[in-house]
This record gives C-alpha cells, structure tokens and sequence, in this order.
C-alpha cells in the first residue's frame, strides 16, 4: 500500500491491522460479539504476516496464552468483549505483576452479566480501576474514531513495551462495527515500534547467560512489598509522563463537556452547537483513561471562576469519579448518563447544558 494511501475499515480491523503492523506477532482469542471482525482479520492476516493466531476454547486460555507468548519476549495481544474481558482479569494481574508488555482489547458491550450486544462504556472501572486482585495498573487508551483505532494500537504496543505492562485499547460496539477511511502508514506510523530489540528479561532459553525468571510470585516475607513499591513508582512515573487528552475551547468556557470515546463525538457536537447558541462550551476529552489527564482539570478548577464540567458517559457515572477527583471540590461537576444501550443525544447533552447554566 502506497504511503498516506486511505483504507476504509470497520474500528475492529483498524485494530487488528494495527496491531500486526506494531509487529504483533501472537494473537489468541475467543469469538464473542461485538469484537469478531478483529478476531476474523487476525485469522486471515497473521500467518501471512509470519504471526501465529490462535482461536483458544475461552477467553481464560487465551489471556494465558498471552501470558506465555509474552514472558517468551514476542508481541502479544487478545481481544474480547466485556463478559470476556471480565473472565481474563486475574491473568490480567499476573500479567502485570510479572511485569510484562501485553495488549488486551476490549470492545464493550452493555451489562451487567451478558447483558446485549449494543454499545456501552460501563467497562470503565474495570479498565482503569485493575479488575483483578493486587495493587497494579493497565494502560488504558479509548480512541474515538477508526483513525485513532489504529494510531492508539500502536501506541499501545509501544507504551507496553516502554514501561512492561499491560495497555488496554477500550472501544464500544459502535466504534468496533462502524467504518471510516484512515491512513494505516501515515505520519503517525511508527515502524520504529516494529523492529523492537530483543528484550534482556525475556525466558529465550539461558544459552551463554544466567537463567531469565518470569513470576509474580513472592513467598518471602517483605519481598512482595518491595516489589509492589517498585510497581508504585513506574506508575508515578506514568502518570506524570503519559497523560493524554484533546481540550477544546476551553479557555473561556462556562460549561466544559467530558466525555470519551465514541461518546465524545456527540459531545462534539453539542458543543459546537451550544457555541453558536452563543453559549461558551468546551470539551475535554480524555485519551489517556488510566493515567487519567488530571492535570489540565486541576489547572482550569484552580484558575477558571465560573466554570461548571458536565460529564457524559454510555454508563451511570464511572470516569465520573475520577473527574471528581482531579477537580477536587473546587468546581462543580454534573452528569449526563445512560446505559444497557441507551446512547446520550446530542439534543439530551444541549438540554442539561441550557438547564446547569441557567442554575
């Protein structure tokens, strides 16, 4: 494909083709709507690309198969939709606390329990909270569109990597399903992120060196609580070095709409229509799910006088709190939400705009 060629692809096979062109080079993973495009692709693609792919007989074999490739130094990565995701989360621990780079994605559904195939970011808490047991991490990355897919799944694979740990590419059933052109090789291709060097910690077999040990196992006493400080200070360091987020019109703004993903496209859209309503509104919308941007809403809490968030959320009130908490009480913060399916409109967020300001 000619450099800066457009594509038109679904969210699910910008992934998947991502993810190969980042050099993934393991793939397993069980059939489960509204992630199987991504699962089909790998099927089709990877052999051809000198991958292996795997359709596992669930999703707990798959993430430990994840585990193995990883620990064996090759790029790694599953997918799956929220019930499954669920079922993955104490290898998802391990993983972490093996210390070691793996992407997981995750195509939310609505729930609780199997719930429906329709669109929902209730997911959240489970992505950016650590589903699992342990005090640990994941990356978390929420792309809004089928460009960004692709562009956030490279990232992901090069952040895993950098810091060894799991990154999670949170999407929703719209953004899996729908389709749109994007530049697979353009200017933010990174073919560095593909010929990665040979990873020293890596279990290859210990011909010439001692022997590499992958665990996350710790019996002696007070040897687990050392590590675990080790873990708390890569994340510090991730939190002040990998924030992301695209803010909008927000240095005058009164009202600043919140809100990720998919559902950040709507919130767009009310936004620009609140502005020429002649009302001052502004978006953030958080990139980085986990480490949350807190930086950008402590500085507007601190120097904006009149200033309300308004967050939005497929879900009743998840990055909510985290909202609240980068706010810190100094500004008000209000809530737009709903969930098994149900999608905020755009007339719904303008509504609750017009209604907060005239409070």
């Amino acid at each position: 494909m000619k450099r800066n060629q457009k594509i038109l692809l679904s969210g699910n096979e910008a992934v998947a083709k991502s993810a190969i062109d980042a050099g993934c080079r393991f793939y397993a993973g069980y059939p489960i709507t509204p992630q199987n495009e991504l699962i089909g692709y790998m099927a089709k693609n990877m052999a051809s690309s000198g991958g292996i792919f795997i359709q596992s007989e669930s999703e707990l074999s798959a993430i430990s198969m994840v585990f193995g490739a990883s620990a064996s130094g090759v790029r790694a990565m599953t997918s799956s939709s929220s019930p499954g995701i669920s079922l993955m989360q104490e290898e998802i621990s391990y993983i972490a606390g093996a210390e070691l780079p793996a992407v997981i994605v995750n195509i939310m559904r609505a729930g609780p329990g199997l719930g429906n195939i329709w669109p929902a970011q209730s997911d959240y808490f489970q992505a950016v909270k650590g589903g699992g047991q342990g005090d640990y991490h994941c990356i978390a990355l929420a792309p809004s569109s089928v460009q960004e897919a692709y562009d956030l799944t490279l990232e992901a694979f090069v952040l895993a990597d950098k810091y060894r740990i799991p990154a999670i590419i949170l999407g929703d059933a719209m953004l899996g399903q729908m389709m749109e052109p994007l530049v697979a090789n353009g200017k933010n291709y990174k073919p560095l992120a593909i010929s990665h060097k040979p990873k020293e910690w890596a279990a290859t077999g210990c011909f010439g060196r001692k022997p590499n040990v992958v665990k996350s196992f710790y019996l002696n006493l007070g040897d687990l609580e050392k590590f675990n400080l080790k873990l708390q200070k890569k994340y510090k360091n991730i939190k002040q070095k990998e924030q992301r987020c695209e803010a909008l019109n927000i240095n005058d703004a009164r009202i600043i709409l919140v809100a990720y993903g998919t559902m950040a496209r709507l919130a767009k859209e009310a936004m620009l229509s609140l502005r020429e309503k002649g009302i001052k509104a502004g978006l953030i919308r958080p990139i980085s799910l986990w480490p949350f941007p807190q930086k950008i809403f402590q500085r507007l809490a601190i120097s904006a006088k009149r200033l309300v968030f308004l967050v939005i959320e497929m879900s009743y009130g998840q990055m909510l709190e985290d909202v609240k908490l980068a706010v810190n009480g100094r500004r008000r913060v209000e809530f737009l939400g709903r969930s098994g399916g149900g999608i905020p409109t755009e007339e719904e967020i303008i509504k609750s705009s017009l209604s907060l300001l005239s409070s």
